[in-house]
């Protein structure tokens, strides 16, 4: 093992080696300590490359954000909006269900860790104002503008339709995570699109047209392989 913490990449490998660490003992377990250890440096890296553990998260749930951006982006934008939105919410979903602690971070929450938003300075993802989540955010909210601009609902400024979306999606994303859904036969589909499917009906879009494009995304995420 080395403990050089002069290594240009070793922030990276500090991020994720916290990332692996959630991932495999929860929150509980991010230490300085443990995830010096898991990153292969020694435990005064974190401190010299963060300050301490508390900004280690921030940087950890910043790149959260930018893995959901990436997420996103991989999305194929096709000639349905609805259809592409709905696949962006799905995509999240399958984010969170890789990593549930890191969607925890994230969003400055804990199921059962130790880490909250008032710590340190986590403050800015509390806020949901770091450059990384605002970046990922304007992705969704240009999602939102091509319904506007296709004509799928009213005019409705676009800032306005993305944080109804994003709520109905955290929340159940949160829900499901915590095991709320476990009678549930299909709770994507169920659940989380046909409330989604409600909200854009909500906003204007013809119920026929939402349910026939969200259909499609669901049947196509069915025969698709695991990746």
């Amino acid at each position: 093992m080395t403990t050089d913490n002069s290594l240009p990449n070793a922030p990276t490998r500090l991020v994720e080696a916290t990332i692996r660490v959630l991932a495999s003992s929860g929150p509980s377990e991010v230490k300085a300590r443990s995830v010096a250890s898991e990153a292969g440096l020694s435990t005064m890296g974190v401190y010299t490359h963060f300050g301490g553990v508390p900004e280690l998260l921030q940087a950890v749930a910043d790149e959260g954000f930018k893995r959901l951006a990436a997420v996103f982006k991989r999305v194929p934008i096709t000639e349905d909006p609805i259809a592409d939105l709905c696949a962006m919410l799905l995509a999240c979903r399958d984010l969170a269900r890789s990593n549930p602690h890191l969607y925890d971070l994230m969003f400055g929450l804990s199921i059962d860790g130790r880490y909250s938003p008032s710590r340190g300075t986590m403050t800015s993802i509390a806020n949901g104002q770091s450059e990384a989540f605002k970046a990922t955010y304007a992705i969704l909210i240009n999602a939102c503008a091509r319904l506007v601009d296709a004509k799928c609902v009213r005019k409705i400024d676009p800032a306005l339709i993305a944080p109804q979306l994003w709520s109905a999606a955290h929340g159940f994303i949160m829900l499901e995570l915590a095991g709320h859904f476990s009678g549930v036969e299909n709770p994507a589909a169920q659940i989380l699109v046909a409330t989604c499917n409600n909200i854009v009906v909500g906003l204007g879009a013809k119920r026929e047209k939402v349910e026939s494009s969200t259909a499609g995304v669901i049947a196509g995420q069915a025969t698709a392989p695991e990746s």
